[in-house]
């Protein structure tokens, strides 16, 4: 296997850090170290777990929100932070897939979730730098002109405010685009902190650096930390990102994950306001956010299937080469990256993790669209709990199934995991250990394949790659310094430590694998 290179050799003097995680300071709330009781159990602390747990203390339920690592640092703390309902090209594809109701109630429930952040911002004063601004899906290739004009009218048939456009305010010429209008856009971390406030007293908490890793589902539900504390309640969300628990919903089969990429940049030029997405690939994204008293245009893209591809850190030149040719810049400050799940229609999973269990439910696979999707399904799963029924929960349920087109969807995600779950076991790898540092590659060792990553100090990083979610070989992350999981998307660092899941048991790394090359 080919050595490959850390974020040092391509010029990039430190790690990639999302500007939202950058200009606030990280929580502090407690580890869990006794047994509780509540009456719901949120696993996760990203937009979703902590919306629903503060939608369900306003209605005196007790919840306890378990975060592994701290709260609104995961993927709501990588994102671009886009409110709208504007996912990409959708609603003629629900339209035609789904049937124009459930296409009604997707667009409806993401509609609701702008409003739903604005008023919670204007109610509660919530200093998050939101603004209202149009968002616009445009394409320089002819042949998405007619997906664009289908587009704009399937998204004005369910009553959202689209327009076909031929110009654009960006520097460059367009062959066509759609305008939402009324979308928004915010820092998510200052909003969703200010919602956890909230949240601790009178009988719930938020707990963080408390991982949780083991579940026994009954009456009540059990949630096990790594230390061994339980929390004991009623009911459960699974709002992980990636569920951890629930094989027999077959999430794994389900969803594939990809990871994207962002900069962060000041021009010269006055940016025209707006969010802008590309119809087509490679994928480019900007949108601008309020920086040292001017603005920081946020350029993102180069989106591909996590452990998969080139060096991901050329992915970062060449969202750099796009945005100097389009403006002069004249700073990067910032650059990040992060996970997406895409489910096999495109439309989250969000209700009861499995239909024969009516006490743990799920939210995940929310593709780019997180900030509305998140909320949305706080929502849904808020009225999921209290009311028994929610208007928008017919097309987001996780037990459907239909034939077209996820089917076809199903086959091509399961042949690829297939592809490395057992193709990558037999891929030839180097037998010459030699590494300088800054660099990593896979060896044999002792009849195992183990990844080994030197750091600048010359120090020795030796883990076995086999990932421990369900026994895929990992593939180097050298803009992240990370081993990724190519099958489920499971992210550990070159010390064997979990990043993100599915996966709830950390890389092996006793002495058996540690060798000085």
């Amino acid at each position: 296997m080919d050595k490959t290179t850390g974020f040092e050799d391509f010029g990039f003097g430190k790690p990639p850090q999302p500007y939202w995680m950058a200009s606030i300071e990280a929580t502090e709330y407690p580890v869990l170290d006794k047994d509780i009781k509540v009456d719901i159990a949120v696993v996760g602390g990203g937009i979703v777990g902590i919306t629903a747990a503060y939608l369900l203390k306003q209605e005196n339920v007790k919840v306890a929100v378990i975060e592994a690592d701290r709260i609104v640092q995961g993927t709501t703390g990588h994102t671009t932070a886009k409110i709208t309902s504007q996912h990409s090209l959708i609603y003629s594809n629900l339209i035609n897939h789904l049937g124009k109701e459930k296409a009604q109630q997707y667009a409806d429930a993401n509609e609701y979730a702008i409003q739903f952040i604005e008023r919670l911002i204007h109610e509660k004063q919530i200093d998050c730098d939101f603004s209202r601004q149009p968002a616009y899906v445009y394409t320089q290739s002819e042949k998405y002109i007619q997906q664009i004009q289908d587009e704009v009218d399937a998204a004005s048939s369910l009553g959202i405010k689209a327009h076909y456009m031929e110009e654009l305010s960006l520097p460059f010429n367009i062959k066509a685009a759609e305008r939402f209008d009324d979308q928004a856009q915010f820092h998510p971390r200052k909003y969703i902190l200010a919602l956890a406030e909230e949240i601790p007293g009178d009988g719930s908490h938020i707990f963080e650096q408390t991982r949780a890793v083991d579940f026994h589902e009954g009456q009540p539900c059990t949630v096990i930390t790594e230390e061994g504390f339980k929390v004991t309640a009623e009911k459960v969300i699974i709002a992980t990102h990636f569920p951890a628990y629930g094989s027999s919903g077959y999430y794994f089969a389900r969803m594939h994950p990809e990871r994207s990429y962002a900069l962060g940049v000041t021009i010269k030029e006055k940016f025209p306001g707006g969010m802008y997405i590309t119809a087509e690939d490679p994928g480019r994204s900007l949108r601008f956010t309020p920086y040292n008293n001017g603005e920081l245009v946020i350029i993102g893209g180069e989106h591909h299937k996590t452990g998969q591809g080139p060096n991901t850190n050329a992915h970062y030149k060449n969202l750099i080469e796009f945005a100097e040719e389009i403006y002069d810049v004249t700073d990067i400050p910032l650059r990040w990256s992060t996970q997406d799940y895409t489910t096999l229609d495109d439309v989250p999973y969000v209700g009861n993790i499995t239909s024969k269990s009516p006490d743990v439910y799920v939210a995940t696979g929310f593709r780019k669209w997180g900030m509305t999707n998140g909320t949305a399904s706080a929502m849904i799963l808020r009225d999921l709990i209290v009311k028994g029924e929610s208007p928008w929960a017919p097309v987001y349920d996780p037990s459907r199934f239909k034939a077209d087109p996820m089917v076809k969807n199903f086959v091509t995600t399961n042949i690829d995991v297939a592809s490395h779950l057992i193709g990558d076991k037999l891929k030839r790898v180097s037998k010459d250990s030699d590494i300088k540092p800054g660099e990593a590659k896979v060896v044999i060792h002792d009849d195992e394949k183990v990844g080994i990553y030197k750091d600048k100090k010359g120090r020795i990083h030796a883990v076995n790659i086999t990932c421990t979610h369900m026994g895929c070989d990992l593939a180097w992350n050298a803009a992240e310094l990370s081993w990724d999981c190519p099958c489920h998307g499971s992210r550990f660092t070159y010390e064997g430590d979990i990043i993100e899941g599915p996966a709830l048991k950390t890389l092996r790394t006793d002495d058996s694998i540690k060798f000085n090359p």
